[in-house]
């Protein structure tokens, strides 16, 4: 089974080797018809420590690497 990717914008880089990252999806609401926003963050493996705050970046399911912490950054 293939390991979803998804594009987000990092939001905190305060601890260790993990990153914040909020991704936003948008969808048509079944009754409204209206295109609605909602975003979602997932806690992200950083090696290096190599992204800050505002860059966008994209991640990567995997094992899990923590308590909190099942994807990492691959760009």
């Amino acid at each position: 089974m293939p390991k979803r990717i998804l594009s987000g914008v990092v939001t905190s880089n305060q601890n260790e080797q993990t990153v914040t990252v909020s991704v936003e999806r948008r969808f048509k609401h079944p009754q409204m018809h209206k295109i609605v926003r909602k975003s979602k963050k997932y806690r992200a493996h950083d090696e290096n420590n190599q992204f800050s705050v505002g860059d966008t970046v994209r991640i990567q399911e995997c094992a899990p690497k923590s308590k909190t912490k099942r994807w990492e950054v691959i760009a």
